[in-house]
């Protein structure tokens, strides 16, 4: 059997880590900015204990101007960054990635999509119709919620 999640799921990571890999070497031009939604929770994420008690569950960043200590690895990115005048290292698992978006080049992606592809069988046509149409509508990103006003 063919596991077309699975190799969705990768693909689109690898998008994101390539994306990732091209700051850690360049930097970010122009006006290209990223936001990056993860969850806070992951065992495999470390954020301070204070944003965490902020951020229980999933919190959004942006890599513009000011961040530091950036550097990608093969399960997880590192990157510094000021909250409140206040600067902290973040360790972000590739597995805790929620979303990311780059507004000034209308691009972005949302990987909570494990089940938006494929449905379970039992259900008839109709419904998969139905069903298909509101899950491909949350796997869009809405860029108005990014720009800058």
């Amino acid at each position: 059997m063919i596991k077309y999640q699975k190799i969705l799921n990768k693909n689109l990571l690898n998008v994101f880590i390539e994306i990732l890999k091209e700051i850690e070497k360049k930097g970010l031009s122009g006006e290209n900015h990223l936001y990056i939604t993860f969850q806070t929770n992951n065992p495999k994420t470390l954020v301070p204990d204070w944003l965490l008690l902020k951020y229980p569950n999933e919190m959004t960043i942006v890599i513009q101007h000011e961040y530091y200590n950036f550097s990608v690895n093969k399960k997880n990115f590192n990157i510094g960054l000021s909250f409140n005048n206040k600067k902290c290292d973040l360790l972000i698992s590739f597995e805790s990635i929620i979303s990311f978006a780059d507004p000034s080049s209308n691009f972005g992606l949302n990987y909570t999509f494990n089940k938006i592809f494929f449905e379970n069988k039992k259900k008839n046509l109709s419904e998969k119709k139905k069903s298909s149409k509101k899950k491909e509508s949350s796997n869009v990103i809405n860029f108005s919620n990014y720009k800058k006003n």
